[in-house]
């Protein structure tokens, strides 16, 4: 295979929990004298948990951004503690990835509880990761990538060789810019997020396993 490594987003691409997240502004923001709905949760989908904070306060919640951040976070860390919803499939593609010698690496803006819970609960399925809370600069910058590529020995000018599967538009974004062959996982998002630099999008897991992903790295290369 020419396919080197596989780097995960977590939230719309791993698991569907972009509802938990939304609930959780809800109920946070209704509670604290704000306005809030699912529309303007998806509008925020994919930014840092203290970018959905401001724009919460401005739509009247009275709490402050390192509240907010909190009372999310806490809120969506219990519900994932308590089930994890898997997105259809996700699973086997990443035991096929397994099987083939293919590491996985989670790549996250969540902090690091939610991420070592995904660690604790996908059975050594994945080679490690990065997370909100290492020093590098959040996505759309493409450096959480590039750490993850370091962390697994690769080379900048591997990284070709390497999909990340995206789906939010700063997730692609990051992707795109870190040279990898990006591709965007159109099944549990309400954006649109064409045009970002994705080689292919894919609306669900059918058909996709370690040698799909190799197939599209072939493809792109020209193999």
């Amino acid at each position: 295979m020419l396919l080197k490594a596989v780097f995960w987003d977590l939230d719309g691409t791993l698991i569907d929990s972009e509802p938990l997240w939304h609930d959780g502004e809800i109920e946070i923001a209704h509670n604290n004298g704000g306005e809030w709905n699912e529309d303007l949760g998806w509008a925020c989908s994919g930014t840092p948990v203290t970018h959905v904070a401001e724009v919460m306060i401005a739509h009247g919640c009275t709490l402050s951004v390192p509240e907010i951040d909190k009372q999310l976070k806490d809120y969506v860390f219990k519900a994932e503690v308590e089930r994890l919803p898997w997105i259809p499939g996700v699973q086997d593609v990443l035991r096929s990835l397994n099987e083939a010698g293919i590491p996985s690496m989670l790549v996250t803006t969540s902090p690091r509880r939610m991420a070592e819970n995904i660690m604790k609960q996908s059975e050594g399925l994945f080679a490690g990761y990065v997370c909100g809370d290492d020093p590098y600069e959040h996505k759309p910058n493409p450096a959480p990538y590039l750490a993850a590529a370091d962390k697994l020995g690769i080379a900048r000018e591997d990284m070709a060789k390497c999909v990340v599967l995206e789906d939010s538009s700063v997730g692609l974004q990051a992707g795109a810019a870190s040279g990898a062959t990006l591709i965007a996982q159109t099944g549990w998002i309400r954006t649109d997020t064409s045009g970002l630099g994705q080689f292919a999008s894919i609306e669900s897991y059918d058909g996709i396993d370690a040698a799909a992903l190799d197939g599209f790295v072939r493809q792109r290369l020209g193999e």
